[in-house]
């Protein structure tokens, strides 16, 4: 079983991170065949499990736990970020996802949200048989309803050309950040880790996921289908107008909203027209200067941690984040 090659640098975390992935497959193995091999299918697609790493790298920095129940926490938070894809595709009606039909693509929306519903409970089952700390349930219930209220933020959004940088920071917030701030927050609590450095690893968490956010935004105006193993544009076509596409209209509001009024039925040299109006008031490189500030307040952040192995690696693997491709 492999995982992503972004971690092949790293064996001991590689090798967490297949304990995990095995735990995950098992997790979702169900009376249905094709659902259970569709997800299946999907985890072994390529997702970086960047999530689990961080609560996998953070747990080191604490007390010595348990692997196993580490391993079926790791998959919990992986199951829950699954769980939100399954459903943004619902949403967005999208066709693919890791450069594979989508589970709403191949099932219909019914068994697409019973398929997410389901992942839910598995989240929630794999997370009460790692955890008898009532507390920790607590938080990521917490945690589950501020990713979920961050997902209805970014739709009371949809198709408003007044959209303000403040209010897409509060919807990523929700919808991504909130998922990486957790992930590293609950690894230093698991691993009881001192106040300071689950706070610490929360501000981390944070950083990194408005950072990752910003450069998936980033990416659908610069990269191929290919390059995103998921349709470009389907954001803006949908509604959600993300930072550079923002920023951009900051400069030269009134070029863009013929093209956005739109909605759906833009063509594709519409959307090509887009992307240079975009590039040309200089939405991507701004957008990218921002993504570079958040990294490095997790940088500085990760620097305050104790010295180790593990620090290292999250200060590699943060940076790396920045120049992703995909």
């Amino acid at each position: 079983m492999a995982v992503h090659p972004l971690w092949e640098k790293y064996p001991n975390i590689q090798q967490d991170l297949i304990e995990t992935k095995k735990v995950m497959e098992k997790s979702v193995k169900i009376r249905n065949k094709e659902i259970t091999q569709a997800l299946q299918l999907f985890f072994e697609a390529g997702g970086k499990l960047l999530r689990p790493a961080y609560f996998l790298l953070f747990s080191k920095f604490g007390q010595d736990v348990s692997d196993k129940k580490a391993h079926r926490m790791a998959a919990s938070l992986e199951i829950l970020h699954v769980a939100t894809l399954i459903h943004d595709d619902i949403i967005d009606d999208s066709p693919m996802r890791r450069s594979l039909p989508s589970i709403q693509a191949q099932y219909g929306q019914d068994i697409a949200v019973y398929t997410g519903d389901f992942l839910f409970t598995v989240y929630f089952h794999l997370l009460s048989t790692s955890t008898k700390s009532f507390r920790t349930i607590e938080m990521n219930a917490h945690s589950m309803k501020r990713i979920l209220v961050g997902e209805l933020d970014q739709m009371n959004l949809r198709y408003n050309t007044e959209i303000t940088v403040k209010q897409y920071f509060q919807h990523i917030k929700g919808k991504t950040a909130q998922l990486f701030e957790f992930a590293c927050y609950e690894g230093a609590h698991f691993a009881d880790c001192s106040k300071r450095i689950q706070l610490t690893a929360k501000r981390i968490g944070y950083n990194i996921g408005m950072a990752f956010q910003i450069m998936d935004d980033v990416l659908d105006y610069k990269s191929t289908e290919s390059d995103m193993q998921k349709p470009v544009f389907e954001d803006m076509k949908n509604g959600y107008y993300t930072l550079p596409l923002i920023l951009a209209m900051e400069k030269n509001h009134d070029a863009f909203v013929p093209y956005l009024e739109k909605k759906t039925n833009l063509t594709d040299d519409e959307l090509k027209e887009v992307q240079a109006l975009i590039a040309e008031n200089d939405g991507i490189e701004r957008a990218e200067a921002i993504a570079e500030r958040f990294t490095e307040r997790a940088i500085a952040g990760i620097l305050k941690l104790p010295a180790c192995q593990e620090r290292d690696i999250l200060l590699d693997v943060t940076a790396t984040l920045l120049q992703r491709k995909n």
